[in-house]
């Protein structure tokens, strides 16, 4: 990609739809040549990077996830926010395609001038978050949006890479939670700092509310992330809009807990520290992927294992060790 990198960046701080579209299809390229232009890129924009609101939202499928971000985005967009929203879309493992609806299913959100939708596939990775997730919060932060939601695929995958790099973690589910807790998984539930029962409306009002009495039940037998936070339980309606409003009082009650205690600055530490090692680990990768030398030798390698005259593990040393000496 041919980039004007001095006038791109002018653009992304301007806010201008454009530059910040061109910004993300930058950072989200797997060729080895962008890589310098993404590195200056963020170094460029580091220093300039504000205190947005960074929201994770999961849930299984079904949940409504997108109408609720879309009546919760519009809601904030109403009190004078500028909210951004990465829809982290689910790659096929088979084909390799990517649905990209989500600008279809939140088409008032995704025309509305103070809000950005970017759909953005998953490319397989773990819990549907992008490796470029963290690189995308930064750019719409720096284009003046002061919410920027992370909605994940929720299809039971873990969800700690998204859990680590936002401020709050909201875990939405339906009426009629069930024995199995609609497939949620324990760790989930920990890494939860809240959860909303979606759907709070018509006949299922009193299966939702039942639900939510389940829900902080299980959570009691959790731990919660932080000491100073209880994960509170909410009923919401994103088709009436029944409950938003207590569901964003809840987050900003959690921002307001963990700005008093010092652990609002402490967690954003340690997300940078989470997002060095991230590029570290998805750089050796690659690196290790693209060796001459491994390259040479992976077919055989392979065929080794396939036909059962080589364990995996040995395998795998050996391809390591040929990447050490070189």
């Amino acid at each position: 990609m041919k980039v004007d990198l001095d006038e791109l960046i002018k653009g992304v701080l301007k806010g201008d739809r454009t530059s910040l579209g061109k910004a993300l299809t930058l950072v989200e390229s797997n060729r080895s040549d962008d890589r310098e232009l993404v590195e200056s890129l963020l170094a460029q924009i580091s220093s300039k990077l504000g205190e947005a609101h960074r929201i994770g939202i999961t849930g299984v499928p079904g949940v409504g996830k997108s109408t609720f971000i879309e009546a919760m985005g519009s809601k904030l967009i109403e009190s004078g926010h500028k909210v951004a929203v990465l829809a982290v879309d689910p790659t096929s493992s088979v084909s390799g395609g990517s649905i990209l609806g989500d600008k279809t299913r939140m088409t008032r959100l995704a025309n509305d001038p103070n809000a950005f939708v970017r759909p953005s596939p998953s490319s397989g990775t773990l819990g549907g978050v992008t490796r470029t997730t963290r690189e995308s919060m930064a750019l719409l932060e720096c284009a003046g949006y002061d919410i920027v939601m992370v909605e994940t695929v929720g299809i039971g995958q873990s969800e700690t890479v998204v859990a680590e790099m936002v401020d709050i973690f909201l875990v939405l589910m339906l009426p009629g939670a069930g024995d199995e807790l609609q497939g949620i998984k324990k760790g989930v539930l920990e890494l939860a700092d809240m959860i909303a029962v979606n759907k709070t409306d018509g006949e299922n009002q009193s299966k939702a509310f039942e639900a939510a009495k389940d829900y902080i039940s299980a959570l009691r037998l959790t731990q919660p992330a932080t000491s100073n936070w209880t994960p509170p339980v909410v009923n919401c309606s994103s088709l009436t809009g029944e409950g938003l409003d207590e569901v964003w009082e809840k987050i900003t009650d959690h921002r307001k807990i963990l700005e008093n205690s010092g652990e609002w600055s402490e967690r954003r530490k340690i997300q940078k520290l989470k997002w060095m090692w991230s590029i570290v680990e998805e750089r050796l990768s690659s690196d290790l992927h693209d060796h001459p030398s491994i390259a040479e030798q992976v077919p055989q390698l392979e065929k080794t294992v396939l036909d059962g005259k080589i364990s995996a593990t040995a395998a795998a040393e050996r391809l390591l060790e040929i990447f050490r000496k070189n």
